[in-house]
């Protein structure tokens, strides 16, 4: 009999968007492959059985850590996993990461596989009021308990393992490992023909720690000196407490940015702009800017945990310190006046892209690293 891995998300597209070529691995090996995420639509069931794995829907609430609403999805994922009996449990963001690693141990599991994909709203920054720390306080506890009870951690950068062991999240005793993110499909990202002019994109959830409010202010600096530069914004509202409101985002717009919404689809967008941009504070390891590299573009985004790994300053575009508007109007102004950059970072993005950061090549490190 094939062993199985349950992978367990917190977001149904991801399963696809995120872990498709991990899926897709792990069916080559040999495993069969439970793909687990809360309220999975019929498309995304489609695409993860035409992966050859099973889709199952589970409860799992997103929006906070509220005791009642862990406990509820904690039993679920339990008569889950008793239902399936997987071999080993693979989780990913942290809600599923807690609560898979403390089912999967209750339930025997035998191999519990942890992927931390970034810190979040929980621990970004320092301060935040008493509602923030409250929440740091508890992730940092839950963390503590699931991560104890890993076979392997796999992080998507450094910084992150070293802020984990800092903050005695996690025992210099687990197993540890570092990937590349998530990696990039550079099949379905293919390099895109250099963009007419000088002009930039940022897509993101539009979180205050994704930057959102230096790109606004820097893109109406830049709009009044060069109305004819375009810039564009891709994303929406999130139910994270760290989101911009409807108010705060008509006023975003407003600045002059286009705001083209929500985009099943981000690869016309990106092969319209010449450089991308992100100003984030911390990611895991940032997926568009993946994606905008393997498209060749040029890149601007924070010399922050997660995001200095994507450029090599000066080569495929440039790093701003995080939360400086003023850095980051330089470093678009700087295109503007040297458009020829453009496509010389744009060709040296797909070039880093190929690589380090193959989805291939990244699933296979995951499956080597969680001893799979």
């Amino acid at each position: 009999m094939a062993k199985s891995v349950l992978i367990l998300g917190s977001f149904a597209p991801s399963l696809i968007n995120f872990r498709g070529p991990l899926i897709a691995a792990l069916r080559a090996k040999g495993y069969d492959v439970l793909a687990a995420a809360p309220e999975i639509d019929p498309k995304t069931a489609e695409a993860v059985g035409a992966l050859g794995a099973t889709p199952v829907s589970l409860q799992l609430s997103n929006a906070s850590l509220n005791p009642l609403a862990m406990l509820k999805s904690y039993r679920e994922l339990r008569r889950l996993l008793r239902a399936h009996r997987p071999d080993a449990i693979l989780s990913y963001t942290i809600k599923p990461v807690i609560l898979g690693a403390l089912a999967g141990r209750a339930e025997r599991v035998a191999r519990v596989i942890s992927l931390i994909t970034g810190v979040g709203y929980a621990f970004t920054g320092s301060g935040g009021g008493i509602g923030r720390r409250l929440i740091r306080h508890v992730a940092a506890s839950l963390y503590r308990e699931a991560l104890a009870r890993s076979d392997v951690v796999i992080f998507q950068n450094r910084d992150d393992q070293a802020l984990f062991l800092e903050r005695r999240l996690l025992s210099p005793e687990t197993a540890t490992a570092v990937v590349n993110g998530s990696g990039v499909d550079l099949d379905r990202f293919t390099l895109a023909a250099p963009a007419v002019g000088v002009s930039f994109l940022m897509i993101a959830r539009l979180l205050r720690d994704k930057g959102i409010r230096e790109f606004a202010v820097a893109a109406k600096r830049l709009r009044q000196s060069c109305p004819e530069i375009a810039i564009g914004l891709v994303g929406y509202l999130d139910p994270s407490p760290d989101s911009l409101s409807q108010a705060e985002l008509d006023a975003l717009v407003a600045t002059g940015i286009r705001y083209h919404g929500r985009l099943d689809d981000v690869r016309p967008a990106i092969a319209a702009c010449g450089v991308y941009v992100l100003p984030s504070y911390r990611e895991g390891t940032p997926r568009s800017v993946l994606e905008a590299m393997a498209m060749g573009r040029a890149i601007i985004t924070t010399d922050a945990p997660g995001c200095r790994e994507t450029v090599v300053a000066g080569a495929n575009g440039f790093l701003v310190p995080p939360r400086d508007a003023d850095a980051l109007f330089a470093a678009m102004k700087r295109f503007v006046d040297e458009p020829e950059l453009v496509v010389r970072m744009g060709r040296e993005s797909r070039k880093l892209a190929e690589a380090r950061y193959d989805a291939r090549m990244v699933s296979a490190d995951v499956i080597r690293h969680a001893g799979l």
